[in-house]
């Protein structure tokens, strides 16, 4: 296969050439162009040193097409015109029959409960478009748009730069999760009883302190520290250990891990809610909008089954 990038030739020397094959003219050529007579010529010359053959000849008043530019005028012409009708025309797409790959950037709280949830969604919406999913969270969600890993992400992010848009999704609410083989609590578990027992938190700086430590000031009994919620489940499981954390996730740990419980926190916790970011560079892409307006659609009904819960 050429090499398109390292031959000496610009590709602009192929429409000024077509612009001359259709009008057998310079002059003609020129005035389509929006060019001056001795710049399309000149333009002509440097074709003809990169490719090293003659492609136009004089007849009378005007040029004649050689051999060799019939054949590169064969070859060049389907091939511009798809060129600039993929450059003019609108994108079109077809949720029914895209492919197109979406990266989403998702923190580890999120990914459990959006994912299945989108492919459910777009099973019959979009039955072939495909997801890559990438780890972000406040600390790197930034890198991650400015390297374009990913198109978009939901997740809890701090200062942005203006270049990334961003929607509120949800408040983040948080529980008590526990096994109550080891821990006996009712539904509410008591601000004495929490801070006397172990606990086991989620820290994206990989010290000793968490959520409750931050926002409230108060000190923990830390037992163990862990870099994502996945594991969460299995660590509280057959122990006194206590975890802080949202009311989401625990949902979902408890559907792997069925003897786990959870109760209503002493205190009020306020976390940062849940928002979906993207860039300005994917902002008209219909792709992207179409993913987007699903999470907001999910993330909507999600809630709304969650206060019928709590009714």
């Amino acid at each position: 296969m050429l090499d398109v990038y390292g031959r000496d030739l610009d590709l602009n020397l192929l429409r000024v050439f077509v612009a001359v094959a259709d009008s057998g003219s310079v002059t003609k050529a020129a005035a389509r162009l929006y060019l001056t007579q001795p710049a399309v010529s000149a333009s002509l010359r440097r074709l003809r040193t990169a490719i090293g053959a003659a492609v136009f000849v004089r007849q009378g008043r005007g040029l004649a097409l050689t051999a060799r530019g019939e054949r590169l005028a064969s070859e060049v012409r389907p091939h511009l015109q798809a060129l600039v009708a993929a450059s003019l025309s609108p994108p079109r797409f077809d949720p029914k029959t895209s492919d197109r790959v979406v990266r989403l950037g998702l923190s580890d709280s999120n990914e459990p409960w959006l994912v299945p949830r989108l492919l459910r969604w777009a099973s019959t919406r979009a039955p072939s478009m495909r997801f890559v999913c990438v780890p972000v969270q406040f600390r790197t969600v930034e890198e991650a748009f400015s390297s374009r890993k990913i198109d978009l992400a939901v997740t809890i992010a701090d200062e942005l730069p203006p270049s990334i848009r961003r929607i509120s999704l949800k408040k983040k609410e948080f529980v008590c999760l526990f096994d109550p083989r080891h821990v006996t609590v009712k539904t509410k578990i008591s601000e004495r009883e929490y801070f006397a027992r172990d606990h086991v938190i989620v820290s994206y700086n990989a010290d000793l302190r968490g959520l409750v430590e931050d926002l409230l000031g108060k000190t923990r009994r830390v037992r163990v520290s862990v870099s994502s919620f996945s594991n969460i489940g299995a660590i509280v499981e057959g122990t006194a250990l206590l975890a802080t954390v949202p009311e989401q996730v625990a949902l979902q740990l408890r559907r792997a891990h069925r003897r786990l419980r959870v109760a209503k926190l002493p205190f009020a916790l306020e976390s940062k809610g849940m928002e979906l970011l993207w860039s300005d560079a994917t902002d008209a892409d219909d792709a992207c909008a179409f993913i987007r307006d699903a999470i907001v659609r999910i993330t909507s009904l999600d809630d709304r089954a969650r206060d019928q819960r709590a009714k």
